[in-house]
């Protein structure tokens, strides 16, 4: 029987990590330099900052809007963030990873460990900041934020550095440059697993010795 030739189906690589990590900046060099690969915009509750726009970092909604995107089964996962809600598209998702790109999901460790219980085919990398301070001094620079709201996510950010041995990956964000070139060889590593790769590539391959084996049977 002839063997039919499957395409590649994309990957999902989830980052999580806390605020001020660089997951964004990270995000950003990969879509820069590896073919195939697209980002989920995700949709969130809270208000846009001066440098953001729509449809972009994210898609800004009421909450009355998300509730009924919940309703209609709309999200792949979605979780209560710093008194906010964030949700992943399940159609960007899907269209994504059936059209063979791989998808990058910057999301919490909530939503990762959703994506995780409900079984989600998905690739989790956890990114650590170079040291505490560090951490502590990106975020304590966001202007946009009043202080309360910073020392929270401070407080938060303790917390989920405890999650990172449910990940896959682990990647050190202390210069940007290399960081983003340990995730690109997750990447393309991951492209490589026998159960990533598809078959529309060795089927080819395989053709000519099937035939030549078919034609020297006895009839």
């Amino acid at each position: 029987m002839e063997q039919e030739a499957q395409p590649r189906r994309g990957t999902v690589f989830v980052l999580s990590g806390p605020s001020g990590v660089g997951k964004t900046s990270l995000c950003k060099q990969i879509l820069a330099t590896v073919p195939q690969v697209t980002q989920s915009v995700a949709y969130t509750t809270r208000a846009a900052r001066p440098h953001e726009q729509d449809g972009y970092a994210y898609h800004f909604i009421s909450r009355e809007v998300f509730a009924q995107r919940i309703a209609a089964g709309d999200f792949l996962e979605w979780a209560q963030v710093h008194d906010h809600l964030y949700g992943t598209s399940r159609q960007q998702v899907e269209e994504a990873t059936a059209a063979g790109q791989d998808i990058l999901l910057a999301i919490d460790v909530q939503g990762a460990a959703k994506l995780r219980s409900a079984g989600v085919d998905a690739v989790f990398v956890f990114v650590l900041p170079p040291d505490w301070e560090t951490l502590e001094a990106r975020l304590l620079q966001r202007g946009s934020e009043p202080p309360e709201v910073r020392r929270r996510r401070l407080e938060v950010a303790r917390q989920e550095l405890e999650h990172y041995t449910q990940y896959d990956y682990v990647v050190q964000n202390e210069q940007l440059d290399t960081a983003a070139a340990t995730l690109r060889a997750i990447i393309v590593a991951e492209r490589h697993r026998i159960k990533r790769v598809g078959t529309a590539a060795v089927v080819p391959l395989l053709a000519p010795h099937l035939t030549a084996s078919m034609e020297s049977r006895p009839v």
